[in-house]
């Protein structure tokens, strides 16, 4: 029998049209966009819609304007009857998708989200200076190869592994010098690729450490619940419900690694899971699934067209 989780995506997936052919079609659509905007104060579904793409890749934009087209996503499939409650077993988001996945299984309201994620997109961005931090994609190298090349970079400054995407796809995050250390050794260990990523900061590490203060006190301040089915945390690669739990994990989060290969490990092999369907923007997250694990079931559901065919796979 098929046993699905949902999965949210992060940042990156964003682009310039986002929402739109959703608000178009559906008013539940709409209506989550009206709300977003009504929330921060500001005409966030002008820059998905709109762009221009520089506005809309700025950390507090992409943020709240990724989780704005997954709840859109979701408050349509809902619409149709199919609901967290009744069709998935575990809900998990990639770095700022774990508030889209909370979102959705009603830990927190939309507008509490979509400030939560203003908060953190500013906080994040002025925890460092700008090119003052960079990230670097290690591909080829297995975890614990790159883990070792992050170490031997560090030389005194701060480099880490912040992501562990897929197989062979790791990130590493930190000073400007030690990020650039690592890519060299990184090439020198074998490494078919290691690039520099077009970040405005080094999320994921160590630095983050003002922003991961400025969230604690942001999320204290919010109400939550337990959500409707379990999130699979990022820094844990394990699923939790204690809203108290949840609080202080996405304050680890913003310093911690995603752990992202072992969040999909878990879920298709203890958690049971045989499909995964990516809710919102893009298709990141369901090629890093099959490439996790090949047996799984991944899709992607972000437009009319892929919300019907869900639909009709689902509730087959």
């Amino acid at each position: 029998m098929a046993r699905y989780a949902f999965t949210f995506p992060g940042q990156g997936s964003q682009a310039v049209g986002m929402g739109k052919d959703l608000a178009d079609a559906y008013p539940q659509a709409r209506a989550v966009l009206e709300e977003v905007d009504d929330a921060l104060g500001q005409k966030l579904s002008a820059i998905m819609f709109e762009g221009p793409e520089e506005t809309l890749r700025l950390t507090e934009n992409a943020q709240p304007a990724l989780m704005t087209a997954s709840i859109a996503v979701m408050r349509v499939l809902e619409s149709k009857g199919v609901t967290l409650a009744d069709h998935a077993a575990y809900v998990a988001g990639h770095s700022l998708g774990e508030y889209s996945a909370l979102c959705a299984a009603g830990t927190f309201s939309l507008a509490d989200t979509a400030r939560l994620l203003k908060t953190r997109g500013q906080a994040m961005q002025k925890a460092v200076p700008v090119g003052h931090g960079a990230m670097a994609a290690l591909l080829g190298l297995d975890l614990e190869t790159a883990a070792a090349v992050a170490a031997e970079a560090t030389q005194g400054e701060v480099c880490q592994v912040a992501n562990d995407n897929a197989p062979g796809q790791v990130v590493v995050s930190g000073a400007v010098q030690a990020v650039e250390r690592a890519i060299e050794i990184a090439k020198a260990k074998g490494a078919k690729r290691a690039l520099l990523l077009p970040v405005s900061a080094p999320f994921h590490c160590s630095l983050m450490q003002p922003a991961a203060e400025a969230m604690a006190a942001a999320l204290a301040e919010v109400e939550m619940r337990a959500p409707v089915v379990p999130v699979v945390s990022n820094v844990l690669a394990a699923p939790i419900s204690d809203p108290s739990e949840i609080r202080r994990r996405l304050v680890e989060q913003v310093t911690g690694s995603v752990r992202w290969t072992q969040s999909v490990a878990w879920m298709t092999g203890e958690g049971g899971v045989t499909h995964l369907a990516e809710i919102g923007t893009g298709k990141v997250l369901t090629g890093l699934a099959k490439r996790i694990n090949g047996e799984a079931s991944a899709v992607a559901v972000g437009t009319p067209a892929d919300i019907d065919a869900f639909i009709a796979e689902i509730t087959a």
